[in-house]
């Protein structure tokens, strides 16, 4: 007797029937939700990969990518013989330290405080005040931070009423890697928490029972319990940040720095701006975020490569 034999497929899983894809009517509304997504990566992250080959031409907008003339690593030769090379280099190298260092850690800290909240209306407000910076525009945050650190500002105000001189915060190359480091934590840190909560109300509520009925303290149990449970998330997180370890904010930087501060803030993307963007320098612009590019890559290799070895559930890959 013939049967029919039909070979059991998963739910939600696509099926190729009679040439074409169907998608089950249970998962639907996930790929329908996905697909924004997944063209804003392929069309604005993965397509534009292919631009990357203008970095070893000589570009001539007019002749386009096919027919402009190839020059191997002249652009990489020559932004590594630039005559502040080693300047730039250093500042973002600092600066990309910085942010990991000081900035990074800090939203695991907000959300750990949050999480010991009780009242749900204070947390709800504290909360919304927290996360109100990151929707403001750097040009807003360089202004109030000129205002705040003028002359005749808040900040030198409370140092003349202690009887101090008014000092110049932004004339003064000195203070502007400090100020980089605050402004990031003021308008990031209340936003870098959302994902982090989300991590610590996964964590299931029986571990912490257990604790309290253990004798472990609230500091115990943040220690013992949240951390180690979050971790995972946090090395996601890092491993993330890691990969634009020499892609800083060019919002923030640019419209903080002043002339007077170019020897500490001057960074890889100010010198793109001047030399890609204004110099209409295409060839050379590409070959630079190639090179941050690449770099970025061999960190987040490294990184997933020790944090795959030495934590579980933590790597990307």
């Amino acid at each position: 007797m013939h049967r029919n034999f039909v070979e059991p497929r998963s739910e939600g899983v696509p099926a190729i029937e009679g040439g074409r894809i169907r998608i089950r009517s249970k998962h639907a509304m996930l790929y329908a939700m996905a697909l924004p997504g997944v063209l804003f990566f392929l069309l604005f992250k993965y397509i534009p990969l292919f631009g990357s080959i203008i970095a070893f031409q000589d570009y001539l907008i007019f002749k386009g990518m096919w027919e402009s003339p190839w020059v191997g690593f002249k652009h990489f030769a020559d932004f590594f013989h630039y005559s502040s090379f080693w300047r730039v280099f250093r500042n973002t190298l600092i600066l990309g330290f910085y942010n990991l260092l000081f900035v990074f850690p800090v939203p695991i800290v907000l959300a750990l405080l949050f999480n010991e909240l009780r009242n749900v209306m204070y947390k709800r407000v504290l909360q919304t005040i927290y996360y109100v910076p990151h929707f403001f525009s750097w040009v807003i945050i360089a202004g109030i931070t000129f205002d705040v650190l003028s002359a005749s500002g808040i900040v030198n105000s409370v140092l003349g009423y202690f009887g101090f001189e008014p000092v110049l915060f932004i004339q003064k190359s000195e203070f502007f890697r400090p100020i980089v480091v605050l402004t990031s934590i003021w308008r990031e840190a209340g936003w870098g928490t959302i994902v982090l909560l989300a991590a610590i109300a996964g964590i299931n509520p029986e571990v912490y029972e257990s604790a309290m009925m253990d004798g472990a303290s609230r500091i115990r149990q943040i220690i013992s319990i949240t951390l180690p449970l979050i971790m995972p998330t946090v090395i996601v997180l890092f491993l993330l940040n890691i990969g634009n370890f020499l892609d800083l904010n060019f919002d923030q930087i640019y419209n903080l720095l002043t002339p007077m501060t170019y020897e500490t803030g001057d960074v890889i993307d100010t010198y793109v701006y001047r030399v890609g963007i204004v110099g209409g320098q295409f060839s050379s612009t590409t070959a630079i975020g190639l090179f941050q590019s690449v770099i970025g890559f061999v960190l987040v290799v490294a990184f997933n490569r020790a944090a795959k070895k030495y934590s579980d559930g933590g790597a990307l890959w």
